[in-house]
């Protein structure tokens, strides 16, 4: 599986985990301010759930874990540049959660548990292929270091530029490519590995 299978498996659709978060367009996409919290939040609940869930945080703890993450945002709100796309700006955030959620964890966290909202109008069939891939990109990410893997999934699974994700993440330009690099070949690796212990092609 590559990068760009990896988006793809996860698409425009539903959340990965049950939640009251509704599932938005980006931000942008709506004409209003990034400086409403209210719309911040509504429009990019769903976003910022899923990115934790990439960034190896539980099912069960993703949504408390967004909240801490929605009230880093709001402490910071007022400094937003709203010339900067919002996603990058959130996901910084949400790494910061992530990373701290993950040096505090006693248990091993269970990425099998993908969880997601049943699409009842899509076929079974499609719908656990689907579901395989998900859980395959999600087990494949846990094999990627984490300071990797957070430039990876912006890159490869959010469409940002590396520029974008030195702002975001306040490193050198040259560190992420190093990293997405890297990111790429211990993500491919671990495709493999998965691939080769569930007996896929």
């Amino acid at each position: 599986m590559t990068a760009r299978a990896a988006a793809g498996a996860f698409g425009d659709g539903p959340a990965l985990v049950e939640s009251s978060f509704p599932v938005e367009e980006p931000l942008e996409a709506s004409g209003r301010s990034p400086l409403d919290f209210r719309s911040l939040f509504e429009m990019e609940a769903s976003y910022v759930v899923r990115t934790l869930r990439r960034l190896g945080v539980a099912p069960a703890d993703v949504e408390d874990m967004a909240h801490e993450v929605f009230l880093a945002v709001y402490g910071q709100l007022e400094h937003y540049d709203r010339s900067r796309p919002v996603r990058p700006w959130l996901f910084a955030f949400a790494f910061r959660v992530a990373a701290q959620y993950r040096r505090k964890a006693r248990r091993e966290t269970d990425l099998s548990a993908v969880g997601e909202v049943p699409d009842h109008r899509e076929p079974p069939d499609a719908r656990l292929e689907r579901e395989g891939k998900q859980r395959m990109v999600l087990d494949a990410l846990e094999a990627v270091e984490l300071e990797r893997r957070a430039v990876f999934v912006l890159h490869e699974l959010d469409g940002a530029t590396c520029q974008e994700i030195a702002r975001s993440l306040g490193i050198p330009l040259g560190t992420v490519y190093s990293r997405l690099r890297l990111a790429r070949d211990d993500f491919s690796g671990a495709v493999r590995r998965l691939q080769a212990q569930r007996g896929r092609p």
